[in-house]
């Protein structure tokens, strides 16, 4: 198997999200084409894999979006409801393990949609113009296109492949987008939820599973679902710096194990800040003081496979908070983090 795992990644994805994750709910809507493989599997969240023994009743089994040669005028095209409005800032268009069968060029078009689906009567806009691509060997696989779309929020893509073949995996980075002036002085609102603009930026180990993760929709769906460290063998803790969808007051602090029984954190507490106007990326030195940001939440004992719900009583008012350093200790898993508050 190829080594398809970048060695680094560009700008636009630093704090940013995959507003194309099928985890989060990206859906795949309609294809031209999807004889070898389906679109839904170009937006799965885990890296493309090779099989080489597997077979269907079309041919060679393969982890992404793959139609068939076209014989006719024309090319295929698919479209995608993204997970949450957003602001997209680039593109990882990922051809892994398609290496004989990848396309030429793509294209990308975008729109947004207050309610429904995309029609034939549709505005669509072309945000990233016809580019190269190339076969999905080692690192290579993953093409980045940076976009500047000044802007603007969508909610559908369509991605166009020149003139057929496969893409392993779409990922759209972005921010996502919440219109916080419709939510109301006083109204309780998850300032930690990935939906509402939250994102983790910086992290001790993510060895089975981001930081994000712990910030996404309902209860954790399994074990997989969540933030989980490796195993520590030293001294230390693990920790995540969050950066809220809006500045807000913490009122309420929910730390949900689901699923987590043998490997739950012992204990955890949760810190603030207030830094308004500061960019996406932590120095080692701004990292290092995280660790004297103003309690929030002071350690707790944790529970396997429980939703630890702390209230007035115990959790500290600061005054308004845009990030937060939320640490686990020694190390373990968190399904859900959820900082219910007021917007400030």
């Amino acid at each position: 198997m190829f080594d398809t795992t970048p060695t680094s990644l560009p700008d636009f994805t630093i704090g940013a999200v995959n507003l194309a994750s099928a985890r989060l709910g990206a859906t795949a809507l309609y294809a031209t084409d999807e004889f070898f493989a389906p679109l839904s599997r170009m937006l799965a969240d885990e890296p493309a894999k090779f099989l080489p023994d597997v077979y269907d009743d079309n041919g060679k089994w393969m982890d992404g979006w793959e139609s068939r040669r076209k014989r006719v005028e024309g090319h295929d095209w698919g479209v995608i409801k993204l997970a949450m409005p957003g602001i997209i800032h680039g593109f990882d268009v990922d051809t892994s393990h398609f290496t004989g069968n990848f396309p030429p060029h793509c294209a990308i078009e975008a729109l947004a949609l207050e309610a429904g689906e995309p029609t034939d009567d549709s505005a669509w806009e072309e945000i990233l113009p016809k580019s190269p691509l190339g076969p999905g060997i080692g690192a290579a696989a993953h093409h980045f296109f940076p976009v500047d779309t000044g802007g603007k929020v969508y909610t559908h893509l369509r991605l166009h492949i020149f003139p057929d073949g496969g893409i392993a995996r779409l990922r759209v980075y972005g921010t996502a987008h919440f219109d916080w002036s419709k939510v109301g002085a006083e109204e309780e609102v998850d300032l930690a939820y990935i939906y509402n603009g939250a994102k983790s930026l910086a992290w001790s180990n993510a060895h089975y599973g981001v930081p994000d993760q712990m910030l996404g929709p309902g209860r954790g769906i399994n074990m997989g679902d969540g933030w989980e460290t490796a195993r520590r063998r030293g001294p230390g803790h693990d920790w995540a710096i969050i950066r809220l969808g809006h500045p807000g007051l913490i009122r309420r602090v929910v730390v949900d194990t689901a699923h987590f029984k043998g490997n739950f954190p012992d204990t955890c507490h949760l810190l603030g800040a207030y830094l308004p106007g500061h960019g996406d990326t932590f120095s080692e030195e701004e990292i290092a003081a995280s660790e004297n940001w103003t309690p929030i939440l002071p350690r707790q004992k944790l529970s396997m496979d429980h939703i630890h719900d702390y209230g007035a009583d115990i959790v500290a008012d600061i005054g308004p908070v845009t990030h937060v350093r939320y640490a686990m200790f020694p190390d373990g898993g968190t399904s859900r983090l959820r900082l219910f508050g007021v917007k400030a």
